[in-house]
C-alpha cells in the first residue's frame, strides 16, 4: 500500500472531518500528516474560502452546508459542532503542530480538534489554548514558547510554500504519490488510489 501525505491545518472543519472519516477507509492506514497554514495557502494562490468565495451565489452555501451533514451522518460524526469562533488564526495552534515531538503529535492533533470542533472552544484566544493543552497533560507553556521559536515559524513556512509548489490550493487535501486527491469528499478515491 502507497503512503498517503495529508495536507491539513487546524482552521478547516473539513480537515476536522476528513481525520476523522480516514479510518474507516481501506488502505488509509500509512497516512502522513503535513501541516500548512491555509490561510498561506489562500495567499498564494489568490484561492478564498468558500463563504467569501460563494457567498453571493444564491443556494450555493445552504448546499455546500447540506453536504457537510450528509458527510457527517454517513461517517457518524456527530460529535462536529461548527464553531461559533470561525474562523479561527490557527497560526499559533500549526505552530504548535510543527513543534510537538512525533509521540505526543496524535494527541496533540485530538485534543485541538476536540477543542475546536466538538467542545467549541475559542482557540483564538491564548489562554483557552494554554487551559485546553494543560488540561490534556501539556506543558502548555513550554510548547507554546517553543512556537515563538524563528526555527518553527520558519519551518511552518517552508512547508507552506512546498504545499503550494506541489499543487495544494486548498484544504484538507491528499496526496497518493504525486496523484492529488482535494477536498474530504475524494477520500473514497484517495483509499483506492492507495491500495492499487
Amino acid at each position: 500500500m502507497t503512503s498517503i501525505d495529508f495536507y491539513f491545518d487546524f482552521a478547516s472543519p473539513n480537515c476536522y472531518l476528513a481525520y476523522k472519516a480516514m479510518p474507516s477507509f481501506a488502505g488509509a492506514e500509512d497516512v502522513n500528516i503535513i501541516p500548512c497554514l491555509l490561510g498561506g495557502v489562500f495567499k498564494a494562490t489568490g484561492n478564498q474560502a468558500p463563504m467569501v468565495a460563494f457567498g453571493g451565489v444564491k443556494g450555493k452555501l445552504a448546499y455546500e452546508m447540506l453536504e457537510m451533514q450528509r458527510f457527517i451522518d454517513r461517517h457518524g460524526l456527530g460529535g462536529f459542532k461548527m464553531n461559533p469562533n470561525f474562523p479561527i488564526n490557527t497560526l499559533v495552534l500549526m505552530r504548535g503542530l510543527v513543534a510537538v515531538g512525533d509521540e505526543q503529535r496524535d494527541d496533540y492533533i485530538n485534543t485541538v480538534l476536540a477543542a475546536m470542533w466538538e467542545n467549541e472552544k475559542n482557540m483564538n484566544d491564548p489562554a483557552v489554548v494554554a487551559e485546553v493543552l494543560g488540561a490534556a497533560g501539556f506543558d502548555a507553556a513550554a510548547l507554546l514558547e517553543k512556537t515563538q521559536d524563528p526555527a518553527i515559524k520558519q519551518k511552518l513556512a517552508d512547508l507552506t510554500a512546498a504545499a503550494v509548489e506541489r499543487g495544494v490550493f486548498g484544504l484538507p487535501v491528499f496526496f497518493v504519490g504525486e496523484e492529488m486527491f482535494f477536498g474530504k469528499e475524494r477520500l473514497g478515491q484517495m483509499a483506492e488510489a492507495a491500495d492499487a
